[in-house]
């Protein structure tokens, strides 16, 4: 709990800075680039996951086979699929946008449609560092899912060890720390549903 803490210690910190402005023209600062560069780096493979950490009455991950698979890296957009046993509903989106990171989620049916809640997520508020970038909820998340307001994501990739998806919510218990083992890579998995409209 004492990581959690510090960690929204350090988004309201952020949310300072980032009232004081920002200017949106700015590159990516030197640690977001490391970040996304080494992202690049793993482009087109995937890997099996594991429960980290998440809330003893969860059955969404717990003991289900996990994978994410680094599916395609464009100019600006990196897409990473993340399946759950066979449900392909889900792609983390990370983007470069106004000078710094975007985490949204898109969620799909099987038939291709985006679900009722999907491109859900949040931008950073500051430079993170090479191996850590936050995503505080942002309003369009508030707006669309309200009791994600106090949602922060974080991903963790340290080249050649780990690449860790992680959720925390401010005020409360909740934590999800789902983490990928860069040194176990597995078969790359079918397309999500709704890849081809998506792309």
């Amino acid at each position: 709990m004492q990581l959690i803490k510090k960690i929204f210690l350090l988004v309201i910190f952020s949310y300072c800075q980032y009232a004081l402005g920002q200017n949106n023209d700015q590159p990516l600062h030197p640690s977001q680039e490391k970040f996304w560069n080494a992202l690049n780096e793993i482009c087109g493979k995937s890997f099996s996951g594991e429960v980290a950490e998440a809330p003893d009455a969860d059955t969404t991950f717990n003991g289900k086979k996990l994978i994410m698979h680094v599916r395609a890296c464009e100019e600006g957009k990196i897409y990473i699929p993340f399946i759950v046993e066979n449900d392909l509903s889900r792609t983390w989106v990370i983007s470069i946008k106004d000078g710094g990171l975007e985490l949204k989620h898109d969620h799909r049916h099987q038939n291709g449609e985006k679900d009722r809640i999907t491109h859900y997520g949040g931008k950073t508020p500051n430079s993170g560092r090479a191996t850590v970038q936050y995503f505080p909820t942002d309003q369009e998340t508030v707006d669309l899912l309200p009791s994600a307001a106090g949602n922060v994501w974080w991903i963790e990739m340290v080249p050649g060890k780990h690449f860790s998806y992680n959720l925390g919510r401010i005020g409360t218990a909740v934590v999800y720390r789902i983490r990928f083992d860069l040194n176990n890579e597995v078969e790359t998995p079918p397309a999500p549903w709704g890849w081809e409209e998506k792309k």
